[in-house]
């Protein structure tokens, strides 16, 4: 089954936060799908996270290169398609670019964040 993935699923994975192993072992036999900005937002969980701890900086980007290894394709999301999904939502047009792809592949959205797994839900039971 084809899934998408957003940041933060894809970051408790790799940064071993607790809900990671649980979302590692739900992901094992499905297709992971996700617009191409997760890498930036990875990095930039990488940035903040050094940022509050600077001595694990080298251990914090190793996590990263592991995104490497994960089977994750990356798709083109329209612009104006995030922008509108956004302003119809209120999330933001990083958020909404995940929605949209899940709606538009008629896949499950994988997420940790609690805003856009309500308003994933609230859009699909409406259809």
């Amino acid at each position: 089954m084809i899934v998408v993935v957003d940041a933060s699923a894809i970051s408790a994975i790799l940064f071993g936060e607790p809900d990671g192993a649980t979302i590692q072992a739900h992901l094992r036999d499905d297709q992971m799908m996700a617009p191409h900005l997760i890498d930036f937002e990875l990095a930039n969980v990488s940035v903040k996270r050094i940022r509050r701890t600077p001595a694990a900086a080298g251990a914090i980007l190793a996590m990263l290169a592991g995104l490497q290894a994960l089977p994750i394709r990356r798709v083109a999301v329209p612009p104006l398609e995030a922008a509108k999904l956004a302003a119809r939502t209120g999330l933001t047009a990083y958020d909404a670019s995940y929605l949209w792809l899940a709606m538009t592949h008629d896949s499950e959205l994988v997420t940790l964040d609690n805003r856009l797994a309500k308003v994933n839900l609230e859009l699909r039971d409406l259809s």
